[in-house]
């Protein structure tokens, strides 16, 4: 993916305000911070008619730490990626290229939303893009994400201000796992993580990622008002 400029709410191109509007935006290899502070700025400056959005990228190689975050489950070896605090919830996660993220930015309120239906949602959305690759997976109730057998293939985040959220989930494509073997990921010693090309599905991320917002924004519709459109701004 190519380094894309991230939107925020003085550049972005804007949809018009129907509440059952949503934008996704295809925004390749971004940086984490500043995405980070476009999402909080977005979020601080929307209204009752400002449309939901879905971004769709993948970061430069980072560690997030989440507001619970503990210094025990930091990098054990100084391997040269940074370690960035955020406020999200949740332990310290990695991201790196081959990984698909996507960052809901919704109106939860509106959609009739709290926070546990929405988290099923996501992960509901990756168990059904695998499920269409013969490949079975679950959630677990005391470890949120989604896991293949005990090995964990996509992880979450939100962040709630003012009944609406901001960050998401990440799916393991096909990335170096390696730095995932440097920390406790999500806070758990020793958890196994996969990805979905060590599972035998060849898709490139860019596929992948067009597969999950298909299945996210399918199960979004019905959290939205009876007028129901996607927009896809690339």
């Amino acid at each position: 993916m190519e380094q894309t400029r991230i939107p925020t709410p003085a550049t972005a191109p804007r949809p018009r305000s129907d509440h059952s509007h949503l934008t996704v935006r295809k925004l390749g290899r971004a940086d984490y911070t500043p995405t980070l502070q476009a999402m909080q700025q977005l979020t601080t400056e929307r209204n009752d008619d400002t449309p939901d959005e879905i971004w769709l990228l993948e970061h430069p190689p980072v560690y997030t730490l989440g507001l619970a975050g503990k210094d025990e489950h930091l990098p054990r070896i100084d391997n040269g990626i940074p370690v960035v605090r955020i406020d999200r919830g949740g332990q310290i996660t990695y991201h790196g290229p081959g990984q698909v993220v996507v960052y809901l930015l919704l109106d939860m309120k509106r959609r009739g939303l709290s926070v546990r239906p929405l988290v099923r949602l996501m992960e509901q959305a990756v168990i059904d893009l695998l499920a269409a690759h013969n490949v079975a997976a679950v959630y677990r109730a005391d470890a949120p994400g989604v896991y293949v057998g005990a090995a964990k293939i996509a992880a979450l985040g939100l962040r709630i201000r003012r009944g609406c959220c901001y960050h998401g989930l990440a799916l393991n494509v096909a990335m170096d796992l390696g730095p995932f073997r440097d920390i406790n990921p999500c806070g758990y010693e020793g958890l196994d993580i996969t990805q979905t090309r060590d599972l035998g599905i060849a898709d490139t991320p860019d596929a992948i990622g067009g597969q999950l917002i298909e299945h996210l924004t399918r199960l979004l519709a019905a959290t939205a008002p009876p007028t129901r459109q996607a927009h896809q701004d690339d």
